[in-house]
């Protein structure tokens, strides 16, 4: 073993620049692989990490306009959500999957004003389900209770934005919570603050669903139903679930049963699947571009030991005249081989982790403001060991097979011919 790798030694001493070469591309190859894994990881952590704003066992239902005639009415009768359907998504048609319920009302604009400070905003009427369904993140107080619902108070949560306008730029939430705001021609009591999400349509304030019902005489009417579920895992089972929810809800409305213009829902399950569809897409276009640089790196060691070959073929033609076997031949080129690929494979992937923390530590560290948002452009911008070390060991097996073909062409060389080559 020693005289071998003294053999594959001083063969890259021969050709220090071509190896160097060859080396450099395949370095390249698993470094560019590796930075680009790691880049994609960061961008999808960041994307995900952002558009996380809902369960994603969760739909939303809105009422929409038909579009086929039905029990008498023509196209486009406009369809308003009710209690009525709140009692059939509750109902033991859909209990196997619908677990907790939450209408919604919008109401505004509002003016809300506290002391001397006036803001424009929408209210959010809801139930306390709905917490957890959007992922309200409450910074100080409580969300709207079962209490607020039931005995219908004038309380509101407000959004971090608000809180900081009412507080003429001050940042001292906590100290609104007990105060009372003026909305409406209605007193409020602030009860809590969460977190604004900047990303959305519009910043809003929640307040109990019973108490905007009442006050605005819309005791029967919903703007849209949210509920969260469980056990539809496929796209098949949620479409299913969607098409005999819809009927049910339009035939309560005396509508088309398979209108789909009429009740529209969002289903959050799904759409999480189709950015998972994307992601992964985009992933699969990373590897494949990484593969093909590192491809370059390969055929470049090919050639190499196909040159090596050409050079030493009265030196392989003298060692089988003195009673070299084909294998000793082959193994020597495979040798060289897996060597040059092995050695600048492992130098390339410790590069692409270094570089890949550096974007850890810089870019990922890195953020922008959104429409007022803090957004973070990379997160976690990494490549796990364990994928680092296979690609590395691919390359390995790569670059053996890639000196299989130089290895077995010296293995046919005939002494005599080799003699006699010039």
């Amino acid at each position: 073993m020693k005289d071998l790798f003294e053999e594959i030694w001083e063969s890259i001493k021969r050709n220090k620049l071509r190896t160097a070469l060859t080396g450099f591309a395949v370095a390249w190859g698993i470094f560019m692989l590796i930075v680009l894994l790691g880049a994609g990881n960061g961008l999808m952590n960041a994307f995900m990490n952002q558009g996380d704003r809902f369960a994603t066992n969760t739909m939303a239902v809105y009422g929409g306009v038909t579009s086929k005639p039905a029990n008498g009415y023509q196209v486009g009768r406009g369809i308003e959500l009710n209690d009525r359907d709140i009692t059939i998504t509750q109902s033991a048609l859909f209990a196997d999957y619908v677990d907790k319920v939450s209408p919604v009302l919008y109401n505004g604009p509002y003016t809300l004003v506290f002391k001397s400070q006036h803001l424009s905003t929408y209210l959010c009427a809801c139930n306390p389900d709905l917490l957890d369904m959007n992922k309200i993140e409450l910074l100080f107080g409580r969300f709207i209770n079962r209490n607020d619902i039931t005995m219908q108070r004038k309380t509101i949560v407000l959004a971090a934005a608000h809180a900081r306008e009412l507080l003429n730029g001050g940042e001292d939430y906590a100290s609104l919570l007990g105060k009372t705001v003026t909305g409406g021609g209605i007193t409020w009591l602030v009860v809590g603050v969460y977190k604004t999400d900047r990303s959305a349509q519009r910043v809003e304030d929640y307040v109990p669903i019973s108490t905007i019902q009442t006050l605005h005489n819309k005791r029967n009417m919903v703007g849209q139903i949210n509920f969260s579920f469980h056990g539809l895992t496929t796209r098949e089972e949620n479409e299913q679930f969607e098409k005999t929810y819809r009927a049910a809800l339009n035939r309560a409305h005396k509508a088309a049963p398979d209108d789909e213009s009429s009740i529209w829902i969002w289903n959050r399950f799904t759409q999480n699947m189709q950015m998972d569809k994307g992601t992964h897409f985009i992933r699969r276009a990373l590897w494949i571009l990484g593969i093909f640089t590192l491809v370059g790196g390969i055929v470049g060691v090919s050639n190499i030991m196909l040159i090596t070959v050409k050079e030493r073929t009265r030196e392989f033609g003298i060692r089988k005249a003195i009673g070299a076997s084909p294998w000793e031949i082959m193994k020597l080129i495979l040798a060289e081989s897996v060597s040059i690929t092995a050695l600048f494979g492992y130098i390339g992937m410790f590069l692409g982790m270094v570089a890949c923390e550096v974007m850890k530590m810089t870019v990922g560290q890195s953020s922008v403001e959104f429409f007022g948002e803090t957004v973070q452009l990379f997160v976690n911008p990494t490549v796990g060991l364990g994928i680092s070390v296979g690609v590395t060991i691919l390359l390995v097996i790569a670059g053996t097979l890639a000196g299989i073909s130089p290895a077995m062409k010296a293995a046919r060389i005939r002494p005599i011919e080799a003699l006699n080559e010039t």
